[in-house]
């Protein structure tokens, strides 16, 4: 199982992007999935999460300007984020709470992390 994060880049301040995230491999099931925000020299931070029922919820600073959405078709979560501010700079991470197998069949559980994707806003 694995997650693949991507839609990261360079854009100026008050520009929009939309990040993808997307769970392979054999996937029983996904509970919620995250993503979270790592400034430079900070802690990673969670932004938005979303729910299997499409709950969401919002860290403060993002609130208006940021949507989660989620395919559970597609085992994909996204973020578009508009009205970006060179704050939002950072390596943006996703994760999932899930169920799957690995490649020998053993039910794996919990946790997942994608490996990150840029996002660069300039001022």
């Amino acid at each position: 199982v694995q997650l693949q994060a991507s839609g990261g880049g360079l854009v100026q301040a008050g520009g929009s992007l939309r990040l993808s995230c997307a769970a392979s491999g054999t996937i029983y099931s996904i509970n919620y999935m995250d993503w979270y925000h790592q400034a430079p020299g900070k802690l990673r931070e969670l932004v938005a999460g979303i729910t299997s029922d499409g709950s969401t919820t919002y860290t403060d600073s993002v609130k208006g300007r940021f949507t989660i959405s989620r395919d559970n078709a597609k085992n994909t979560v996204y973020l578009q984020m508009n009205s970006l501010k060179p704050e939002d700079t950072g390596v943006y991470y996703c994760n999932a709470d899930l169920v799957g197998a690995d490649g020998a069949g053993t039910v794996v559980a919990g946790i997942h992390w994608g490996q990150g994707t840029l996002v660069t806003v300039s001022s």
